[in-house]
């Protein structure tokens, strides 16, 4: 991520412009190392400090982020904070937030004075209080563009596998009571089928993409209508009514963001508009879905199938019975956990987080009312 200092910059200019390092910082392709670069030339040569959940356990950062964190933030774990408040709390500027950790809440704010941003790995925005961080003048960030591509592919590769049963039937296969294969253990084919998207964002468009590549139909509904030439250009028809995309669907794939107006947004009587030989696929929110009304949907044949990548909790009770059902396929929220788009959700953190501690723009800024 670093780069050399330009060549021809003579090693008498002590204290070069910053119209010439943003000049540079542009013709290298990295706002990054420039930012970098300010940190090294202060004269307090302290790195701002940043709150992380930890280093360990499921929540910690990422081992191998942690070296590359270091280079640009003094890094200080949510236990070393809390047991010595009256240190940190004036040394704390940024909030690096991993998986949701550390809990952003009212208190934690309000000892933190020094708080200039809050980093957030991730799209989805429903656990943090947005008006209240505001209120406290924080800005907020977070990677929609890094999680897209990886949650679109869990997308399709859950519809897959839930149209041809791959989990049923690798278990099947490697069962050992199992004597022959039968020749009538069938699945539901893709191509030339139908599938309805619910939430047309960066998701949902990159799930059409890869839809279209499988020759399938496309349908979807969005709070905004896309503009023609995008519909086209993946052969996509827009429903203004939900209920239309349910009717004519064999495939909905949730990619919706959660607010209130989406929780509960398929519920009984949306489950009962689906076909019955329909599969439900979540990659937005548990919360989008009424969970006992698609437990019910799926003991009762009300649809075929469901897989989903996000639930409510996280994870579900052992004894939930979703868990007990053979139609579905339930994976542990992994639509962006690929090495890549970590990797990447790290530098964009690290990118707008120095943005806003040197009163740059913020990219990926979230803009709170």
């Amino acid at each position: 991520m670093s780069k050399k200092v330009p060549e021809n910059l003579s090693s008498q200019q002590k204290k070069p412009s910053l119209a010439t390092w943003i000049c540079w910082s542009r013709r290298c392709g990295t706002l990054l190392w420039f930012m970098s670069f300010c940190l090294q030339a202060t004269r307090d040569p302290a790195l701002p400090g940043v709150l992380v959940f930890g280093f360990e356990g499921p929540y910690g950062i990422c081992e191998a982020h942690v070296e590359e964190l270091q280079k640009h933030f003094t890094l200080i774990t949510m236990k070393q904070f809390l047991e010595n408040k009256t240190e940190f709390s004036q040394k704390i500027q940024a909030i690096y937030l991993w998986g949701g950790r550390p809990v952003i809440d009212r208190e934690l704010l309000l000892s933190l004075p020094c708080l200039k941003i809050i980093g957030n790995s991730g799209a989805g925005l429903d656990h943090l209080d947005l008006p209240f961080i505001a209120s406290c003048g924080v800005k907020v960030a977070h990677t929609p563009h890094a999680v897209s591509t990886p949650t679109a592919d869990l997308g399709m590769a859950l519809l897959l596998a839930s149209a041809r049963r791959v989990v049923e039937g690798c278990q099947l296969a490697v069962s050992p009571d199992t004597k022959h294969f039968s020749i009538n253990w069938l699945g539901q084919e893709v191509s030339g089928a139908t599938l309805g998207i619910i939430g047309m964002g960066t998701i949902g468009y990159k799930i059409a993409q890869r839809a279209k590549a499988f020759e399938m139909k496309i349908l979807y509904h969005n709070r905004n209508r896309r503009r023609l030439e995008e519909e086209a250009a993946v052969g996509a028809a827009y429903c203004a009514r939900l209920e239309d995309l349910l009717q004519h669907s064999d495939f909905v794939m949730l990619a919706a963001s959660l607010t209130p107006q989406t929780q509960g947004l398929i519920g009984r009587r949306e489950l009962q508009l689906m076909k019955r030989s329909a599969v439900l696929v979540n990659v937005g929110r548990g919360l989008l879905v009424d969970q006992d009304a698609l437990v019910e949907a799926l003991k009762n044949g009300v649809i075929k199938a469901a897989a989903l990548d996000v639930t409510y909790p996280e994870p579900l009770p052992r004894d939930h019975p979703l868990l007990k059902l053979k139609n579905i396929i339930v994976t542990p929220h992994i639509g962006s956990a690929t090495h890549q788009a970590k990797w990447q959700i790290m530098q964009d953190l690290v990118e707008s987080i120095l943005a806003a501690l040197h009163g740059l723009p913020v990219p990926n800024e979230v803009l709170l009312k």
